[in-house]
């Protein structure tokens, strides 16, 4: 089943338009509304992710990390997205397929974070799932992984409704708001069903 609309790659800058979203890689001059998302979603979003670093929503920041995203793109190890409702204008959050190995594992592993206001509304289902098509029928990977914490309802039931199976349980596995915290793991087949 394709959820995907187009995609279009480019060496430094993959787009995906989907069902309900598209996806692109950060580019600086998301910085304005990328900070502004993220600091009125702090509340919201620092249970699930490690410690922000003091100059985290700096433009300076934010500049490293859009090199880094490029390395990552050029290299093949790593695809960022910002997650945009269809008018491309509007950020709703991001996700990534990262940790991404070849040879005889040809797997990834997909994170992500949505902004306060626009969880709970299907967006990151449709983010999700277009990653995974993109991971599967443009990377041609065999697998892709996701862990989440135990008491992360809403991302345990966003990644069993893309398909993703629970595999395991990793004790101490992230390092989440300053702790070591426990994570469910889970996974997905190229030739599992996708929902």
């Amino acid at each position: 089943m394709a959820f995907l609309r187009s995609i279009s790659t480019s060496a430094t800058n993959p787009t995906i338009r989907a069902k309900r979203v598209v996806l692109r890689a950060p580019t600086i001059s998301d910085h304005a509304q990328w900070a502004h998302l993220r600091e009125e979603s702090r509340a919201f979003l620092v249970p699930w992710e490690p410690i922000w670093p003091a100059d985290d929503l700096t433009k300076m920041a934010f500049r490293r990390r859009i090199r880094r995203y490029q390395r990552e793109i050029r290299g093949g190890n790593g695809y960022p997205f910002l997650v945009f409702a269809p008018d491309e204008e509007t950020l709703l959050g991001g996700i990534t397929l990262a940790h991404i190995q070849r040879g005889v594992t040809q797997s990834g592993v997909i994170g992500y974070w949505m902004g306060a206001h626009y969880a709970g509304k299907g967006y990151m289902t449709a983010a999700a799932r277009a990653v995974v098509e993109y991971g599967f029928d443009t990377l041609q990977l065999n697998r892709i992984e996701a862990a989440c914490l135990p008491h992360n309802a809403a991302s345990v039931r966003l990644l069993e409704k893309v398909g993703f199976t629970r595999e395991g349980y990793a004790r101490k596995y992230l390092c989440i708001d300053g702790r070591w915290q426990d994570h469910i793991l889970f996974g997905l087949v190229r030739d599992d069903p996708r929902l």
